[in-house]
Parts: structure tokens; sequence; C-alpha cells
């Protein structure tokens, strides 16, 4: 793998851990530090990994680059010897030296517990998902802009006072209690639902696919299966969810980037090892309580049922009353537009319409999409309209590819 390309990677899949190791060195209130310290290891990876060639042990480097220059900076504000030094076992203390437990599982806690850290309650649940996403996940404010549909001032603003509220309330990088991990697994979950969310559908960095943003959030799920305390029936359904939909990666582009739709796509494609995860996390996540089936239980269900391509009412008929059992348990534009094609499937299109324009979700261009799907031969001249409006909406160059197609073979049939 090139400079190019690995130190993007690294950044992704090592830029949490780096921040959640050096905080638990020395304590959450430090977080801006620790973040700094990250971001400036980065910058002098790509000045000498450019010059020099790569280490024997890229990620080895960084981390031993990160130690020494945290404990340079906690020196020179005199934070080291005030406040991290006494904290630190006699043996250690005598040394002078600034110990970061480097251990797999060390990492693993380390993230766990700045998890939940991040998720306190003195933070508001917007707030706990844009700085988890911030922290956990190495996202840059443009991209949680995106993220919220919001704008960078705004994200800025947010970010920072949710970093304030951490230093004010003294937040231990620990795991809380059971009642404590219950009360704010919630808003954990959303996190990692966002996140492989925002790779799944990518809008930030003009690509529709990013995986590794979803490897991420699974990756940082499956920490929370592997906890015995955070093992719950809600965590397994996301898994699920995750699962299910990563089994299409490789199915939903083509060789040129170009889209392909769910319907169009090769089943061949689709990983069977990833199906057969999804199978196994889903009856994990059914061990629980009727009355306390999540949103993520139905949602695993639904992409269960597209795991079989087959176009049978049955199946479509299924989806459709999962669809509105999802939006009884929590409603949202989104689901409701996808319960329309639902609908379409199994009750026709003219109904799916209906229900579709009731909507009115005029800023979204998959609206217009579906909107020009459901009118196609019924009114084509309503197709190529809502088709434009898609259009000028698309955020990727791949979506603007895949409409103008699109486009051009309803005018072909229009003429």
């Amino acid at each position: 793998m090139e400079n190019n390309e690995l130190i993007p990677h690294l950044f992704r899949t090592e830029y949490s851990k780096m921040v959640a190791v050096l905080c638990k060195a020395f304590g959450i209130q430090h977080i801006s530090i620790a973040e700094d310290v990250v971001s400036d290891t980065f910058l002098l990876a790509v000045e000498m990994w450019g010059q020099k060639g790569l280490p024997k042990n890229p990620v080895a480097w960084l981390y031993t680059v990160a130690k020494n220059k945290s404990r340079d900076i906690l020196r020179r504000q005199n934070i080291f010897d005030k406040k991290v030094k006494p904290a630190l076992p006699k043996e250690e203390a005598d040394n002078n030296e600034l110990h970061i437990d480097l251990s797999e599982k060390n990492i693993t806690d380390s993230q766990l517990q700045m998890i939940f850290a991040i998720c306190h309650p003195s933070i508001s649940p917007e707030a706990q998902i844009g700085l988890a996403l911030n922290i956990l996940c190495g996202f840059g404010a443009e991209e949680i802009a995106d993220a919220f549909l919001s704008n960078k001032e705004t994200i800025y603003k947010r970010l920072a006072r949710a970093k304030d509220k951490l230093k004010e309330n003294n937040v231990a990088l620990e795991l809380p209690s059971q009642t404590e991990i219950d009360n704010r697994l919630d808003v954990v979950l959303r996190t990692m639902y966002l996140l492989f969310n925002e790779g799944y559908y990518s809008a930030s960095q003009n690509v529709t696919l990013r995986k590794d943003l979803c490897l991420e959030a699974m990756r940082l799920t499956y920490s929370l299966i592997e906890n015995e305390s955070t093992n719950t029936p809600s965590v397994n359904a996301l898994m699920s969810i995750m699962c299910f939909h990563a089994s299409r990666f490789e199915a939903r582009m083509d060789s040129n980037g170009e889209i392909i739709l769910y319907e169009d796509q090769d089943a061949e494609l689709w990983s069977t090892e990833l199906i057969q995860k999804g199978k196994y996390y889903l009856e994990q996540s059914s061990h629980c309580d009727k009355n306390k089936v999540s949103k993520y239980h139905i949602e695993a269900a639904i992409a269960f049922y597209h795991t079989n391509q087959a176009d049978t009412l049955d199946k479509w008929e299924s989806i459709l009353q999962l669809y509105n059992r999802l939006l009884q348990i929590e409603y949202s534009p989104i689901a409701a537009l996808n319960r329309t094609y639902a609908l379409s499937k199994a009750n026709g299109k003219e109904e799916a319409i209906i229900e579709a324009e009731k909507l009115r979700l005029d800023d979204n261009h998959w609206y217009h999409l579906l909107l020009a799907n459901l009118y196609k031969n019924i009114d084509n001249n309503k197709t190529a309209a809502h088709l434009k409006k898609a259009l000028q909406l698309s955020k990727t160059d791949a979506e603007r590819n895949f409409i103008e197609k699109k486009l051009k073979e309803i005018n072909l049939i229009n003429a």
C-alpha cells in the first residue's frame, strides 16, 4: 500500500485508538492535548514517510512518536509533574516516564470506556453523537456537518461545548455501572448506526461507498458484543444489520464506480460469509422480551429479507409490515420513504405514489429518484422532472452519473 493510501487508512483505524489510549494515560480532561498530539503525529508521518520511506512497523512508529510528543507537551505545560506523575505507580514515577499500555486489551478497553465517557448524560444526545464521530472515528467538522445536515460552524461550537462538559464534570475514562451503561447504550448504538450509514451512503468525500467507515463501525460494535456488560440483544441486532448490508459491498458499484440498484445487483457477488454472520447475530438478538424489540431488530429483519433477491409478493408484503412496525417504534422520513418502495412492490405503484407524495421530502434526492421510478411508464414527463430535480440535489459524481444515465433513457422514451 502506497503512502497516500496507507496514511489515510491508518488514520481511520488508529486515530481513535491513539486518542483513547492517551486519554487513559493522562486523563480525559486533557482530551484536546491528546487530539493535537495524534493529529501532529500523522502530519509528521506524512512528512517523514514521504522523505525516508515507510518504517518497518508503521503502527508502532505512530504510537512511539505520539507517546514522546505527549510527554514533551505535558511537561512543557507543567501538567506531567503536577497531575500525571503523582497518579503513576512508584516505579514508573521514579523513571520519570509516561507509561502507555499498548496491549491489544488496553486499546480495546480504552476505546470502549471512551465510547461511554463521551455519552455522558451532561452532554446532549446530538452533541454526544457528534463528539463520538469526532473522537472515535476521526471525523472532521465538515463530515459531521454532512451527516447531521448542518454546517461546520455549528458543529465546531457543538464539539467545543461537549468537550468543555467533559472537563467540567471531570468524567472518568472507565466503564460506568451497569445502570449507567443501560442508560447510555441507546446513544452509543445510534452513533455506531450513523457511522455505518455515513460509510454506506457516503457523500462527504464525493464517494458513494466508504468501506473503511463501515468496517470501523462494525469493529466498534463488535467490541460492545465482546464485553459482557454491553452484549445486549439490541447490540446484536445492530451488528446483524451491518453484516447484511456489508454483504452487498461488492455488488453496489461496478468496475467504473457506477451505482447499481438493489434490483439490478449480481447476487453472486454478495458475501455468503457476511450473510451467515448476519443471521447469527439476528438469532442472538432474538433472546429478548417481545416488549423490548428495538428498531434495530426490525431493520435487521428487513435487511435479512433483502438477502433473498427473489421478487415475490410474500417477500415485499413481509417487508411492508416490518416497515409499518418500524415507523410505530420510531418515525423516520427515510424509513417512510423506503416503506413506499416496499408498498409499490406489494400493492402497486399508484398507491405508493399517493403515499410518497404525502412525505414532501422535496430537498432529498432519494425522494425524487423514488418518485421518478414510481412514475416510470405511468407519466414519463413526471419521471423526467423528478430525475432533473434529483440531479440538482445529488452530492457525488457517482450519483450524478447514475441519474444522468436514467435521464437519457427516459428522454429517449419521451422523444
